[in-house]
């Protein structure tokens, strides 16, 4: 039995990213005079929406290039001192994008000068990145697309399906003992 869905709509592109921050002044200062982004802007409420919880918070906007934003919470009333640990790269980071090696670089040189480590560049073939860490614990990467990166991907793409079978055959057994089959079964993912 076959179900019908409505319909997808074009997503767009990212409005915002949001995530937790220990503090807002420290936040803006890394991603407006460290990185460069732009109008700090922010909502200050008194609970937290849907819930009607009492939690005060300010909700911070900081805009990009593009003019998408990257957002955080700072919610000192519900935040927990491990809140703001690294995070392994693998569970949390954003890559933005810059135009070139030597943009690259300067930002490099730039993110450096404010006492902040960025390390790097790592080549991945299809991109070249700096990585640094945020006062929040984030994992940061700045990257840019090498020539060759449509083709690169697009080469990958095609390769795509049978790499993910093989993939899933790898590892099954692995996230079944891990995580129990239902829970990885695309099926159960349901939101309530």
């Amino acid at each position: 039995m076959t179900t019908s869905h409505p319909e997808a709509r074009p997503i767009m592109g990212v409005h915002h990213g949001a995530y937790r921050c220990r503090d807002a002044e420290q936040t803006i200062w890394f991603y407006c005079d460290v990185l460069g982004l732009v109008d700090p802007t922010g909502i200050v409420l008194e609970e937290v929406t849907g819930t009607g919880e009492h939690d005060p918070y300010l909700h911070l906007f900081l805009r990009m290039g593009n003019g998408e934003f990257l957002a955080f919470f700072d919610a000192p009333g519900s935040a927990r001192p491990d809140s703001f640990e690294r995070k392994d790269s693998f569970d949390l980071h954003w890559a933005f994008e810059v135009a070139n090696e030597a943009d690259l670089l300067a930002m490099q040189k730039r993110i450096n000068s404010f006492g902040v480590s960025a390390v790097g560049p790592v080549d991945h073939g299809f991109v070249k990145s700096v990585y640094m860490y945020d006062p929040n614990g984030i994992q940061m990467e700045l990257t840019y697309r090498v020539p060759e990166h449509d083709r690169i991907l697009g080469e990958a793409t095609a390769a795509f399906p049978a790499k993910l079978a093989e993939w899933t055959k790898r590892t099954r057994a692995q996230k079944e003992a891990k995580f129990g089959a239902e829970a990885i079964d695309r099926r159960s993912r349901h939101v309530s």
